[in-house]
């Protein structure tokens, strides 16, 4: 059965919107300011060599697709990040050419339940907001992988939206990573 983790550059407040600084968010590019140093480098390139696929929201899925076929010199991450199957949830896109990809328009519950069934390893999901907010909603998410960057935004969409019941998470790893620090937390379901 695969696994559904979550990774995100994540500011201290809590906001994942445009780290990079291609969304025209009013404080896109924040995580640009901070260095992860070696550490964050190695930590995302094992992640991405041991994932098994990609699950996306549609903005996110179509920021990618717009860069990495077209980005030179990034190796086996490059590779990795062209070639692993890509999912991506929405019910707008009529195509989704990035190479090896395919629309999810169903019941994200039971589309997400569905990759978790038919794969055996990490499903790793990388920004797409309000797809991790669903996830979590519908209790999906099996690992949090958090890069958090020492910078309080103050506004911006936020991982973890409102919710009426508390969840409680199992802090598995905490490593410091140049300038920030990469915290990995499990749901602590009931068992």
């Amino acid at each position: 059965m695969g696994n559904i983790v979550v990774s995100e550059f994540i500011s201290v407040d809590g906001v994942i919107e445009d780290p990079g600084g291609a969304e025209g968010f009013a404080h896109g590019g924040w995580s640009g300011k901070f260095s992860s140093g070696p550490e964050g480098g190695k930590f995302k390139y094992e992640e991405l060599m041991a994932a098994e696929a990609l699950l996306l929201g549609r903005v996110t899925y179509q920021g990618f697709a717009a860069a990495w076929p077209h980005i030179e010199g990034t190796g086996e991450f490059g590779e990795k990040m062209n070639g692993l199957p890509k999912y991506v949830v929405s019910s707008t896109l009529e195509s989704a050419d990035w190479n090896n990809s395919t629309i999810l328009e169903g019941d994200l519950a039971a589309e997400a339940r569905g990759l978790k069934d038919r794969l055996g390893g990490d499903i790793l999901v990388f920004g797409s907001a309000k797809l991790v907010q669903g996830l979590i909603e519908d209790d999906l998410v099996d690992e949090y992988r958090l890069m958090v960057h020492p910078v309080l935004l103050g506004s911006g969409k936020r991982l973890f939206g409102e919710s009426e019941q508390p969840s409680d998470l199992q802090l598995v790893d905490a490593t410091k990573a140049g300038e920030t620090v990469i915290l990995t937390f499990h749901p602590a379901r009931a068992t």
